[in-house]
């Protein structure tokens, strides 16, 4: 556990590593706004579908662990580093990493902008062919 963290992401965290969903909810307000700049279309409100995400998250990765890497909070906003990891039911590794920017009120979550991803196990694409990739080059200079 990072002792050193903020209040809100402690308990975050150690809701999380207890897989105790209840008080995993408990830290986002009923109105809390979810966006995923990288992905729009997973973009949500409420804590319902935070609860139902953790559900799945719960059932499909039992021993699902979170930590968190780094922070910073400007008053009532805290952008914060996470690594997410664990065993998928299937066997398969699950481990993601990214940043979260949490928007606080009465410490609670109102919004988070969502930038956690899954990590890239592909060892053999380095930064030139991914470039490459993202722009769809079909030569190298």
């Amino acid at each position: 556990m990072n002792t050193g963290a903020h209040p809100y992401l402690l308990a975050l965290q150690e809701a999380t590593n207890a897989h105790d969903l209840d008080a995993l909810v408990a830290c986002f307000n009923p109105a809390y706004r979810n966006r995923t700049p990288a992905h729009p279309s997973r973009d949500f409100q409420g804590r319902e579908q935070v609860r139902a995400n953790w559900q799945q998250i719960f059932a499909f990765v039992p021993d699902v662990r979170s930590t968190v890497l780094s922070w910073v909070a400007n008053g009532e906003e805290i952008w914060s580093e996470w690594e997410m990891s664990g065993t998928r039911r299937d066997g398969t590794q699950h481990l993601i990493r990214g940043v979260i920017i949490f928007g606080l009120q009465d410490g609670q979550a109102m919004s988070a902008r969502f930038y956690l991803e899954p990590v890239d196990a592909d060892h053999g694409v380095n930064a030139d062919a991914a470039v490459r990739q993202q722009v769809h080059a079909e030569t190298s200079p």
